[in-house]
């Protein structure tokens, strides 16, 4: 039996409760942390099914989930209700899994570069809270897609997207200053570094040290995943 199952007025009610509550997204019903990046794509938080209707009405023709949720033993609720949501819209649903605590590894790189070029736009990709993996995802549509240098894309790793650089999820901005700092000036583009042997993510991730006061706010105050 799944966890969750929306075949039965109970199965539903669970789901919407665990959804409501467990996933946070009592917090969502009113505030979006939605932006558009360009006119074909958008970034949000975890968009309910009424909000997944809303981006219907707007155009979107894919939702790029960044988030996962359909681990083999446990479907969690989100994703339950995300995916009903978009077979009975007729939305084209993607999951390409992202991480807020690593810099990227050299295929989640090359992974959405890809992405990129095959999904059907208007799209909008989002993760929990909208603003750490949305956040590095942006800045890889903004440079891949966009045309933008590394340096301009990361403007959408902001506050004004909730992101806290001073936090553990500040790795992802570590990543893409070093490349600023050691690879362009030498004359490689940022795909370049990221395919060769200096790109280590693992060691990158090791030198970064976050704020503690940053992320207590991030993993206990807000509760991002």
């Amino acid at each position: 039996m799944p966890a969750f199952d929306l075949s039965t007025p109970s199965g539903r009610l669970k789901t919407q409760l665990d959804y409501l509550w467990t996933d946070h997204a009592y917090l969502r019903v009113g505030f979006q942390n939605a932006h558009w990046i360009s006119p074909e794509m958008a970034r949000s938080n975890q968009p309910g099914p009424f909000q997944l209707a809303g981006w219907k009405k707007r155009g979107v023709r894919t939702v790029i989930n960044l988030r996962g949720g359909h681990e083999i033993d446990r479907e969690k609720s989100f994703y339950v209700l995300e995916k009903a949501a978009c077979e009975r819209l007729g939305l084209n649903l993607v999951t390409f899994p992202a991480n807020s605590r690593e810099v990227p590894k050299r295929q989640t790189v090359l992974g959405a570069r890809e992405l990129f070029e095959r999904i059907e736009y208007p799209a909008v990709m989002h993760c929990k809270s909208g603003a750490d993996r949305a956040g590095v995802m942006a800045v890889l549509y903004a440079h891949f897609r966009l045309g933008q240098p590394i340096r301009q894309a990361m403007s959408q790793l902001s506050g004004r997207y909730l992101h806290v650089k001073a936090s553990n999820t500040g790795v992802i901005d570590y990543g893409f200053e070093r490349y600023l700092s050691d690879a362009e000036p030498a004359g490689l583009s940022y795909l370049d570094w990221v395919q060769s042997d200096a790109y280590d993510p693992v060691r990158l991730k090791a030198e970064f040290h976050a704020q503690w006061w940053a992320t207590l706010l991030t993993d206990k105050v807000l509760g991002r995943e």
